[in-house]
Formats: structure tokens, C-alpha cells, sequence
């Protein structure tokens, strides 16, 4: 309930906001009208409609893309026709025929109450045509919930508060419109101007249908909007979602508290290496609980010491339990989990937690994260990132022989972590890690974004530190940008030793190749495990990818991967 509220505030600030500016002029354009009977059906079809539209953009897949795509042509063209209708009067006549007759055969009541009618009706299918075109800046708000969409899929939730939020938008909307409909008035009474005013309402409308169509409405003015609410957007969310101080109590003897029970692993939508286990089953057994996801570097890199732990204490008293909690789409496919599994030789139970049941009932925050639990089903201490490997195996140590397990092996294990696995350069890290979907984009050099639909980029003629850009057609959606013609390119400023990129394949499956660069020159010993010494590789699944490795002293460099091949699509840089 506390995130539905925030979802409608973040909606109320967008009046705040610059990329509500193309809306306006179709708000105000009936302000002359009745509110109940013209306005409020206006925003409530633009309501309910982006919606709807935002949630099957978020989870639907290409087919919902290109359906929004065309929706927008639609809707473009009818509010142009309105807007054309305000302008000329002998054209809103003619334009206005046909919607009420509709509204007329919808009502069978008296002649004023078919006006009515048809003129709500008129007004709820225009409110439709904006929530189609309606391209609200992705602030944290708006971007947690596109975000949690694409995670956990279609549901009721996901729906519910971005119809929060459009109600949020269309309320601050509606106290615009009352107060500007009593300007608007006042100013035909003292000057007479009402027919000037009308026409200058047809043009705001045609005005803003040209933003639309441009993607001015996604770009500059997104960029203009970051400034003027992430701040409070952020305090808000601090507020719906606020650090849990979780209460603990001492164990006599030990440094270790206890910080609850085990949570419960039924959430678990399939287990790999091991049928399903419960915290009644556990009992009796040191319990490592590590959450990861096969396309985070940092897990990756941890994972050798998870498996080293794995061996060391499986025979005296520790069970090592995988839980793989996606944060990209792809990765909840069970398949790709399991192979996944496969390819990175883990040997370990695996829950996979691919609605995120477990993640949530931990309250969990972080990947990598561990969690050991004692014998007795407490948790008993926790650990987030990656790093601090002597501690958590020191804690490992302390809980096996607390639940009185004889000959615990002492000493810390140093895993031989090769390629993707090998240990972070932290020091020479000058880069974030930086996603290319909308909704938690930054630092993009080439211009407006485009949201779902195919736009044609051009590159930057100059990258600063830990910039990007693209270059050729692509569509970008919250989560990804997919190439819709080759060939297309995406080039990124970077200071790091590693360099890795999530990507994968059209939905056909079928491989794409690709040429990297660094500093316009093929990598040659900078290369990474993904590719050859020309920089030649090839995507052939949905994973994270090492494009450049560099040995000696790390510096600023320019990064270009061209793919030559359609359909790649194109999720996160991160560094090490």
C-alpha cells in the first residue's frame, strides 16, 4: 500500500516535470467543456491506457512494442485531425460528425443526454489516444516499478501501480485544468478572445503531436526533467522503503548474534543439483545461503569461493544453497539457470527464485549477498559484495564448531579464480556499472531516447569519462536496446582493467557476430575470454560477456563493439 501511495505522489510531481509539456495542450484543448462530461473521461482513458500500454511494454516482449508503435501512429493522427479541428471550424464540424452519432447510438435517452453521451464518450477516446502517446521521464519512481516489471513479469501489482501513477499525473493534470479553465474564461469575457484562444489551443495540440512524433517528448525534455524531481522522487522511496533495523540477540560465548529465523525456501519455482530443501530439513546443518545471478560480474567473481567453501565443509556439517534471484528478464528462464549452473561448474544446491519469493522473504538487497544460518535454523551473520571472503569463512568456521562438528578444517581457502572469475582490479575501477534500457539509463551521449520504437542514432562526436553512445536504428526499451538493422555499433569511455558486457540474441536464437575496438585499434593482448585478438566474437546466448581484459597501467580508453548482425540486444556495461 505505502509503494501504491509513493507511485501516485511520483505521478502528481510529473506537473513538475518538462515532459509533461507535450500533454498539456490535449488536456486544456476541452477546458471550455464540462469537467465531469469532457476532462475527467479525457484523463481517465489516458490513465488507464498508459497503464496498460506501460505494463505490456515492460513484460510483453517485441510484439508489445511494435503494437504500442503503431498505436502511436493512430493516436498522433487522431489528435493531429483534433488539433486541425480547433484551428478551422468547418473542419471540427465534419470531424466531429461521426463520433457523436457514436455517441448518439450508445444512448438511447433524450437528445441533450445523447450530447452528453457522445461528448464523454468523444472525450474518453481522445484521453485514450494521449495515454498512447503520454512518454512520462523515467525518474526513480517510475523507473523502480518499469524495472520491477521486467524482473517478476506480468501481475496485478505491476499494474496496479502504474495505474498509481498515471492517477497521480491525471490528478495534478486536473488541478491545472480547473484553475486554467477559470483563466480561460475570465479572459472571453474581458477581451472577447474566445475563437483566438481556441485556435491558439489548435496549434499547442499540433505542436505537441510534432513533439511526440520527433521524440522530443523522450529526450531533451527527459533530460531537463532529471534535475527537477529525482531528488524528492528519491526522499520518497528512503520514506516507502526505509532501512530495517532487524533486532538481534547475543548467543552467550559468541561474537556472533542471532538476526532471525531461516526464512522460508518454498518460494523456489525449481531446484537444481538437489531436490527441494526446507528450513525443517536443514536443521542440524550449518547453512551458507548465497544469492546471485548468472549475469552479475560480482556474483561471478565470488562464486569460486562459494564453491571452495562448498567442498571444504560439505563433510563436516555446511550445506551451500545457491539461490538465483534474476534482475534481467532473461534470467528467470529456468533453462538458462540450469545451464548456467552447468557451464560455471557449480556443484551446490540451487533454488531458483525466479519471482523472487526468496529475495523478498530475506529482505534482501544485494547481489552477491550471504547469509549463514546455524544449526538451530538462526541467522547469524551476513555479508554483502564481494570481498570479504576470510570473514564469511571465519564465521563458517565458528558456526560448525558451535554446533559441535569435530575436526573443522581451519586455514582459508585462495581459489585459482581464472578469466570472467578472477578477482576485480578495485583500485584502477573509475567506471559504474551502466545500463542502456531507459528506465535506469545514464550518461548517454547521442542524443534523445527514443522509448520503444526504432529510432536511427548517431554517434557522439567526442565521449567523456564513462559516457556512451549508439550508432545506427535500435529500439530502446526499459530494460535493453535491441539493433533492428545492421550494422550498429555502441562505444563507451571507461577507466577499469575489465570490461564486460550483458548481451544476447534476437528471440530466434540465431548468433551474431561482433568487432570490438579499443581506442579505434583491434585489442590484441587487451582482449577478453569472449573474444580473439581482433576483437572478433559472437552472441550466441544471454549472458555477460568479457570483451576487454588489459594487462600494465590502466588509463582512460574508448571501447566500440560493431555488431554485423541484426537483433542483438543490449542490457549492461560493468567493470572490474
Amino acid at each position: 500500500m505505502l509503494l501504491i501511495i509513493v507511485s501516485y505522489i511520483g505521478g502528481v510531481l510529473t506537473i513538475l516535470s518538462p515532459c509533461i509539456l507535450p500533454v498539456l495542450p490535449f488536456v486544456f484543448a476541452r477546458s471550455e467543456q464540462p469537467f465531469s462530461r469532457s476532462s475527467f473521461p479525457l484523463l481517465v482513458g489516458m490513465a488507464v491506457t498508459f497503464a496498460v500500454v506501460a505494463t505490456l511494454a515492460a513484460v510483453g516482449g517485441g510484439w508489445a512494442v511494435h503494437a504500442n508503435q503503431y498505436g502511436r501512429i493512430a493516436a498522433m493522427i487522431l489528435l493531429a485531425l483534433f488539433g486541425i479541428a480547433l484551428v478551422v471550424p468547418s473542419i471540427a464540424e465534419r470531424f466531429t460528425r461521426p463520433i457523436v452519432a457514436f455517441g448518439s447510438r450508445l444512448s438511447q435517452k433524450s437528445d441533450n443526454e445523447r450530447g452528453a453521451g457522445a461528448l464523454v464518450t468523444s472525450s474518453f477516446i481522445l484521453g485514450i489516444a494521449v495515454g498512447l502517446l503520454w512518454a512520462p521521464c523515467a525518474g526513480p519512481i517510475l523507473g523502480l516499478v518499469l524495472t520491477a516489471a521486467a524482473i517478476q513479469g506480468a501481475s496485478a501489482s505491476t499494474t496496479i501501480l502504474l495505474l498509481a501513477y498515471a492517477c497521480g499525473a491525471a490528478t495534478s493534470l486536473a488541478v491545472a485544468l480547473l484553475a486554467g479553465g477559470r483563466v480561460f474564461a475570465a479572459m472571453k469575457r474581458s477581451f472577447g478572445a474566445g475563437e483566438w484562444i481556441r485556435r491558439a489551443i489548435g496549434v499547442a495540440v499540433l505542436l505537441g503531436v510534432a513533439a511526440a512524433a520527433t521524440g522530443l517528448d523522450t529526450g531533451l525534455l527527459t533530460r531537463l526533467s532529471a534535475a527537477g524531481t529525482n531528488g524528492i522522487e528519491e526522499r520518497l522511496l528512503a520514506v516507502a522503503r526505509p532501512t530495517q533495523t532487524k533486532k538481534t540477540y547475543a548467543v552467550a560465548g559468541s561474537n556472533l548474534p542471532v538476526q532471525g529465523q531461516l526464512p522460508s525456501l518454498a518460494g523456489a519455482t525449481a531446484w537444481l543439483n538437489s531436490p527441494p530443501l526446507t528450513a525443517d530439513s536443514l536443521r542440524g546443518k550449518v547453512v551458507l545461503i548465497d544469492f546471485w545471478t548468472y549475469s552479475c560480474i560480482n556474483c561471478l567473481r565470488s562464486l569460486p569461493y562459494v564453491q571452495a567453501w562448498a567442498d571444504k565443509y560439505r563433510d563436516h556439517g555446511l550445506v551451500v544453497i545457491g539461490v538465483h534471484s534474476p534482475e534481467f528478464a532473461f534470467e528467470r528462464d529456468t533453462s538458462n539457470v540450469r545451464q548456467a549452473v552447468h557451464d560455471l561448474h557449480i556443484t551446490y544446491p540451487v533454488a531458483v527464485d525466479s519471482k523472487l519469493a526468496i529475495w523478498n522473504a530475506f529482505d534482501n538487497e544485494y547481489w552477491p549477498a550471504d547469509y549463514i544460518v546455524d544449526a538451530e535454523g538462526r541467522v547469524r551473520a551476513n555479508h554483502f559484495g564481494e570481498g570479504d571472503y576470510a570473514s564469511t569463512e571465519r564465521d563458517i568456521q565458528t558456526l560448525l564448531k558451535e554446533a559441535g562438528n569435530s575436526g573443522v578444517p581451519g586455514g582459508i581457502v585462495t581459489p585459482r579464480a581464472n578469466g570472467i572469475e578472477a578477482a576485480s582490479d578495485g583500485g584502477d575501477v573509475q567506471s559504474p556499472e551502466t545500463y542502456i534500457g531507459f528506465a535506469r539509463a545514464e550518461h548517454f551521449a547521442s542524443g534523445s531516447v527514443a522509448r520503444d520504437i526504432p529510432h536511427t542514432y548517431a554517434p557522439a562526436r567526442t565521449l567523456s569519462l564513462n559516457q556512451w553512445d549508439l550508432a545506427g536504428e535500435w529500439t530502446v526499451s526499459a530494460e535493453s536496446g535491441s539493433l533492428d538493422r545492421a550494422p550498429g555499433a555502441i562505444a563507451f569511455r571507461f577507466h577499469a582493467r575489465d570490461l564486460h558486457f550483458v548481451l544476447g540474441p534476437a528471440p530466434d536464437g540465431k548468433p551474431i557476430r561482433f568487432r570490438v575496438s579499443i581506442d579505434g585499434a583491434v585489442p590484441v593482448h587487451s582482449h577478453g575470454v569472449d573474444i580473439d585478438e581482433n576483437g572478433n566474437g559472437v552472441v550466441t546466448e544471454q549472458r555477460l560477456y568479457q570483451l576487454i581484459r588489459q594487462s600494465g597501467p590502466i588509463s582512460d580508453h574508448t571501447f566500440k563493439i560493431e555488431f554485423l548482425d541484426p537483433g542483438v540486444r543490449a542490457f549492461s556495461f560493468t567493470f572490474g
